[in-house]
């Protein structure tokens, strides 16, 4: 029996500020155990929390970039419910009022696997709800081992947005697709850093299946704080045929929170699944009513930058770059900035754009850096290029340039030419002169050539880049064959 997927997510992500929501405490990663905390944070008695104007401002930035509207009254409310990790046995959120509500996100869908790792597949436009964004406060976590569990409170009260979405995700492709475009708009908009191997990004997927598309839902579960894009994949399609199974022999979805092993590939039910109702929110009295006016709005909305989006579409009109071009090049703020500096500098953009999907692409994998710390500036590369397409060096060459770069070399382009001998040999009367040899000793593929077959001038020119030690202008080797065999 055939079943529709309904998914509906939930997207935690921490804000990139310097202290938590509610104090003055430091919500940097990665410190020893329990060292960035203070009685507000862990919620000892007659404290009182203040509300960090910024964790406002980047809630609602994030909102303007979502396409949603905006609250410009709202308040924080407790959500009360008791785990070990929170110390208040509530947590500090938002319910009925929350800053950001109603918008969407347009996504190119591409069709397929989204963990093939295949380019160029074929897209579809989808709409994707978003129902609410709203703040709330980090827990902090549980650190199991020997035995034994420790709790560090470093990431209570931590400032984090809740993004909501409707039931629109029908595959792990489309929820794929969405994080992809999500995690890149809020790093662009400088909301959260995303570094979801660091908490910063989580996503909980709520999964159901009804047995066709105008069914009512079924009964749902949600998988809890996804840790990476490729697992929440992998999550989605176990669930789903784990709840297939269970449909077809006649049983019953219960609802459950589930939590994802990535390791061992499967979940398991960790508690019954809450409802609303469930954790008695009520307004927090501690902390006033947010009012964000009309000049302060406006102040938030001009800070906002170019979006992918919109990024893409420009790239696609002034440059006139292949939408797969595009999409790449804006899938990161600082890929996107570091082209456009590179064009800026003389770069033509459709070069650039090829050297920075190839070489700098395999480079950067090779050596786990990110795009905001690559090793070659902007300026380098328009140079590389233009020592390309002005002929002194050949593309090869180029590419070792880059290679000696990325591995320490600090040497500049027309540096690294003349030490490693790379300039490309372009005497005419050389290369003629090593073609008329090729030739003279290699009568079987000038045979075929003459004989129609073109393929035979590949291996010819090859004997000739040989012969010259790479250092021959292919196109003038390619030009002088064609010369002689005529």
């Amino acid at each position: 029996m055939e079943f529709e997927t309904v998914i509906g997510l939930e997207v935690h992500a921490e804000l990139s500020t310097q202290s938590k929501i509610y104090c003055t405490c430091s919500t940097a990663f990665g410190a020893s155990e329990n060292t960035h905390i203070c009685p507000v944070c862990t919620g000892m008695p007659g404290v009182l929390p203040a509300l960090n104007k910024s964790v406002v401002e980047y809630c609602v930035k994030a909102g303007l970039a979502l396409n949603c509207k905006i609250n410009q009254y709202s308040r924080q409310d407790r959500k009360h419910y008791f785990y070990p990790d929170l110390p208040k046995a509530f947590q500090t959120s938002q319910y009925d009022l929350p800053l950001c509500y109603d918008g969407y996100l347009d996504i190119d869908v591409p069709e397929g696997d989204p963990l093939d790792g295949k380019a160029q597949k074929s897209t579809y436009r989808k709409r994707f709800g978003i129902t609410r964004i709203h703040i709330e406060e980090d827990a902090g976590k549980l650190l199991h081992g020997a035995g034994s569990t420790r709790i560090d409170y470093n990431r209570c009260g931590v400032p984090l947005i809740e993004i909501v979405t409707e039931p629109d995700f029908r595959t792990a492709g489309e929820v794929h697709a969405f994080l992809t475009m999500l995690r890149s708009i809020l790093i662009y908009a400088g909301v959260s850093n995303c570094r979801m191997e660091e908490g910063s990004m989580r996503c909980d997927v709520n999964l159901s299946l009804r047995p066709g598309p105008d069914a009512p839902f079924g009964t749902r579960t949600e998988t809890k704080n996804i840790a990476s894009m490729s697992a929440t994949v992998r999550a989605i399609e176990y669930e789903r045929k784990r709840q297939k199974k269970v449909l077809e022999k006649g049983g019953v979805i219960t609802q459950d929170t589930m939590r994802w092993d990535d390791e061992r590939g499967l979940n398991y039910a960790m508690r019954s699944k809450e409802d609303a109702h469930d954790y008695f929110y009520f307004p927090e009295p501690d902390i006033m009513p947010i009012e964000v006016d009309d000049e302060w709005l406006g102040r938030i909305k001009a800070s906002l930058p170019e979006l992918p989006n919109a990024r893409r579409e420009r790239y696609m009109a002034d440059y006139g770059l292949p939408a797969y071009d595009a999409g790449f090049l804006t899938g990161e703020r600082a890929l996107a900035e570091y082209f456009d500096d590179a064009v800026a500098a003389g770069a033509p953009p459709k070069s650039a754009s090829n050297w920075l999907m190839s070489d700098f692409a395999r480079l950067t994998n090779e050596h786990s850096l990110t795009w905001d710390a690559l090793p070659l500036s902007p300026e380098d590369l328009a140079k590389c290029i233009a020592l390309v397409e002005s002929g002194k060096i050949s593309r090869t060459s180029g590419s070792k340039i880059l290679d000696a770069v990325f591995s320490g070399d600090t040497r500049t382009p027309d540096e690294l030419v003349a030490a490693l001998g790379l300039a490309q040999v372009s005497d005419e009367g050389a290369i003629r002169a090593m073609c008329e040899e090729v030739v003279a000793n290699n009568p079987k593929p000038v045979a075929d050539f003459k004989a129609g077959k073109e393929k035979a001038l590949t291996s010819l020119v090859g004997q000739v880049m040989k012969a010259s030690k790479g250092k021959a202008n292919p196109a003038l080797v390619n030009k002088l064959l064609r010369e002689l065999l005529a």
